[in-house]
């Protein structure tokens, strides 16, 4: 019977075969320890000698990486996380590996990144996507269990969502076109039509960083409600991140293992999430001795990181200065220099993960924004037309995938997280 290697558990004391390749051996003049992997987990297969001396010397001279057809008996192992090992009875060897360039070794990251084709077989980068994979997962279930629906958003634009030079540009027939940096003006039409609403896409942008925090390409998850005021969707990001959290917790318990993630940092990932003023934050970075920084400049990754480390779970940052917010965002009526806006920074230095606000419902309001920016009016007519049918009051925000999985898995580096990062994207190490 031919089984994956996470059916094993159903099949203790029965003869399966698994499709496998070689990740690593070790051994003895007596035994053969084989760590087998086949895309759906890892599980040891064990050759005695002493049981088949032909079958030993087989397994003796396989190299890492062959293919092959593995047969034996599924055997209950307390001493492996995974509980499970097979004692091999057959090897049928598809096709041998020589030469495979990643060895059990260290590499430097500019090699795993040049042969990233290859690193995706490594145990902590299957971990690594794996909790991807799942945080994909529990993002969908979250979001159709709260009643939103799913659309789909262009990747090829006419216009900023952000209202910056910072777009991929290319041509579209005759015409000027753009690489998405957002779906979110979309899905605010979207969500005037079916009131909760997400999208779930490539991004990109046109930002030659040399930080290790950022991608050129990367996918976001960004809702939008009608109806929802900045309060209301503060509450949502906490539900959803605590979900998140959970959700990689229950079911992702042998990566996380595999990553050697702290997963105590996982479990104080719970609801309500401290709030933090923009200007709050500023006076406490002035009385930690930051001189790089006043009221009005952005954050750097410094700054974000000395904010979270002051708490012990994600923290909102809320209520920017509108002259570093981008144009859609609501004026504040408690502070017209400041938008009802947030930013949420994850603990343990990884900064930010969503950033969100209530938009600007009010036509007038909007329309004097565009033109106080030199924004092309005509452009953005259709989105002024969503405040002139039916304006309601309205909020958003966007989670960026591989920061999130990043945090999540505990991994240092976002390229991490990134499948295939593109050739722009190999930022220095």
């Amino acid at each position: 019977m031919k089984i994956t290697i996470n059916e094993a558990p159903k099949y203790n004391g029965e003869t399966v075969t698994i499709g496998c390749w070689l990740l690593q051996k070790r051994g003895s003049g007596k035994i053969q320890f084989l760590q087998l992997r086949d895309g759906t987990g890892f599980m040891q297969g064990v050759v005695v000698k002493a049981n088949d001396e032909d079958l030993f010397e087989t397994a003796k001279h396989l190299t890492q990486e062959t293919s092959m057809y593995v047969t034996g008996i599924i055997k209950e192992d307390g001493r492996s996380s995974f509980g499970y090992e097979m004692e091999v009875t057959g090897i049928e060897v598809i096709q041998a590996a020589e030469g495979y360039p990643i060895t059990p070794k260290e590499h430097g990251p500019e090699f795993l990144l040049d042969h990233r084709h290859l690193w995706l077989r490594s145990k902590k980068q299957h971990a690594v996507m794996s909790i991807r994979n799942q945080i994909i997962k529990s993002t969908y279930d979250f979001f159709f269990e709260h009643g939103f629906k799913k659309i789909d958003t262009p990747i090829l634009t006419a216009s900023s969502a952000e209202g910056t030079t910072e777009l991929f540009h290319t041509k579209y027939f005759d015409e000027d076109a753009y690489l998405s940096q957002s779906g979110q003006l979309h899905a605010e039409a979207a969500a005037m039509a079916h009131g909760k609403v997400f999208t779930f896409g490539p991004t990109f942008r046109a930002e030659k960083s040399k930080t290790r925090r950022h991608l050129i390409e990367f996918w976001m998850i960004e809702p939008e409600m009608a109806f929802y005021d900045h309060e209301d969707s503060l509450k949502l990001q906490e539900q959803y991140v605590q979900y998140l959290s959970e959700n990689v917790l229950e079911h992702c318990k042998l990566d996380l293992e595999a990553l050697d993630r702290d997963v105590t940092a996982l479990e104080k990932i719970k609801a309500p999430f401290p709030r933090i003023s923009y200007t709050e934050a500023i006076d406490f970075l002035l009385k930690e001795g930051f001189d790089d920084i006043e009221w009005g400049d952005d954050f750097g990754a410094p700054h974000e990181t000395a904010i979270a480390n002051h708490f012990d779970k994600p923290v909102f940052i809320v209520n920017y200065p509108k002259a570093i917010k981008s144009f859609y965002m609501k004026e504040n009526p408690e502070d017209p220099r400041t938008v009802l806006c947030a930013d949420l920074i994850a603990p343990e230095g990884y900064g930010e993960v969503i950033g969100g606000s209530e938009r600007t419902s009010d036509y007038d309001a909007l329309l004097e924004r565009i033109k106080e920016l030199n924004m092309d009016e005509d452009t953005y007519q259709w989105y002024l037309d969503l405040r002139r049918y039916g304006s309601v009051p309205h909020s958003g925000f966007g989670l960026g995938l591989e920061r999130t999985v990043a945090w999540l898995s505990g991994v240092k580096h976002v390229r991490e997280t990134a499948p295939f990062p593109r050739l722009l994207n190999r930022l220095e190490p």
